[in-house]
């Protein structure tokens, strides 16, 4: 059995497919059934034991500084946030990863998933009924990962944290630093080099049921888990948007962002009434499309 030392919670992306909440907080300070995110999974690691919690800060890093008196967490800038992948993030914790939890700041447990004491690395997981885009595991069957795949179907999917003893922690801040001033390895998730290394860096699948661990990437499917949002986005951009259409906020519906020609987060599409709109950030204004 392994002993948690410490937990990390990357929160340093701009979370750009979350338009336009994203835009005016981090995802990770949105708050879900009366919690803020981040402040629940921290609460959750404490009940389980593990006090020492490390937030990889980057994108609006000011906004997280309340939590360093609030919950006693240890802030880390990410430098490299805008211009590399999470791959970043766990750089910039190498120094002190050990027997260590690596969390997601934007996920939501519905039910505690960490513990004390950990008998294997691993990746959590939910499974899939039908056709997904998620990065789907392939385990042999002792459920150590020997494949994973961007898209299947019914199949197993990377969801939520993940557990790394102190070997497996050394073995990928050695790769991770090797390679880390390669071009190449600018745009890769850590997951991407953690699957191109699966005989060295062992890890296995924990299983959980879909109504446990929760992401959401767009406003739509955060409405679709807090109805609360429906009518009130907690977006002061959306609510000039409905003043302004003269409608309620729950008629504003597919939200989606998009970039502009640098691959920046530039505004967002939205629907209402049956026509389709499209919002500028710069010039905080929309049009029909």
């Amino acid at each position: 059995m392994h002993i948690v030392d410490n937990a990390v919670i990357m929160a340093a992306g701009t979370a750009s497919r979350f338009a336009p909440l994203s835009y005016e907080k981090p995802k990770a300070l949105i708050t879900v059934k009366g919690e803020v995110l981040i402040e629940r999974q921290i609460r959750q690691l404490r009940e389980a034991g593990v006090s020492e919690v490390y937030i990889v800060v980057g994108y609006k890093a000011e906004m997280f500084k309340y939590l360093e008196e609030k919950l006693g967490v240890h802030l880390i800038m990410n430098p490299d946030f805008l211009t590399r992948n999470n791959n970043a993030s766990i750089y910039a914790v190498k120094d002190i990863l050990k027997n260590t939890y690596i969390c997601s700041a934007d996920n939501y447990f519905s039910e505690n998933p960490f513990e004390k004491e950990v008998s294997d690395c691993y990746y959590a997981a939910v499974y899939a009924d039908g056709p997904t885009k998620e990065w789907c595991l392939d385990c042999e069957e002792d459920g150590t990962i020997r494949n994973v795949v961007v898209g299947g179907e019914n199949s197993w999917f990377m969801l939520g944290h993940t557990f790394w003893s102190e070997e497996f922690s050394r073995k990928f801040v050695d790769i991770l630093t090797s390679t880390y001033d390669l071009p190449e390895t600018a745009d890769l998730l850590w997951e991407s080099i953690y699957m191109k290394h699966l005989d060295e860096l062992k890890m296995k699948i924990r299983k959980y049921s879909s109504d446990v661990v929760f992401e959401f990437d767009t406003l739509d499917e955060l409405r679709e888990f807090d109805t609360s949002y429906k009518a009130d986005t907690r977006s002061e951009i959306l609510k000039n948007v409905a003043s302004k259409l003269s409608c309620g906020e729950e008629e504003i519906v597919n939200v989606l962002a998009y970039k502009d020609h640098t691959n920046e987060a530039a505004g967002f599409t939205f629907e209402c009434g049956g026509e389709k709109y499209k919002y500028s950030y710069e010039t905080k204004e929309m049009e029909k499309v």
